[in-house]
């Protein structure tokens, strides 16, 4: 019994996916980063820019992780997203931002992922990391980018 309990564990083990060992530091340090966000009335926001679709990215409330993130559409009637004010669009994928706004409780139909999100009123924001740790597996799996995959934060 104690062997087989012991086999299952290495089971266990072997089948578990590891990540370079500079990507479990930069995980780790996000992870005591989202702990320490003071709560307030903002939210984090990471640029999830894929061409074919119309979706901005996704949000989170401080201090949680990101695997509680939403995907959502921008309503950026009282304020653009960046890479719409710079008329660069996609430029800053990846990038982390600090924004100010509420979630309208309407939801919105995005045609080329056939998916409904939640709509995000934008009302300002404020660039936190040009190159934050990574929150998406294909980043440090090694599975590559595709173009029609939408993938969920971990």
């Amino acid at each position: 019994m104690k062997y087989l309990s012991l086999l299952a564990g290495l089971c266990l083990l072997a089948g578990c996916e590891t990540m370079p060992q500079g990507i479990q530091q930069a995980r780790l340090a996000m992870t005591q980063r989202i702990q320490s966000e003071p709560p307030g009335d903002y939210f984090i926001g990471r640029r999830y820019y894929k061409p074919d679709f119309k979706f901005w990215g996704y949000v989170r409330r401080p201090g949680e992780p990101w695997n509680t993130a939403v995907l959502v559409m921008l309503n950026e009637n009282q304020k653009l997203a960046p890479d719409r004010e710079q008329v660069n669009f996609g430029f800053d994928n990846g990038y982390e931002y600090r924004l100010y706004g509420k979630f309208s409780g309407d939801k919105v139909y995005e045609p080329a992922s056939n998916g409904v999100y939640p709509e995000f009123v934008l009302k300002g924001y404020e660039l936190v990391s040009t190159s934050p740790a990574p929150i998406f597996k294909s980043l440090y799996s090694g599975a590559g980018d595709n173009r029609y995959q939408i993938e969920k934060p971990q």
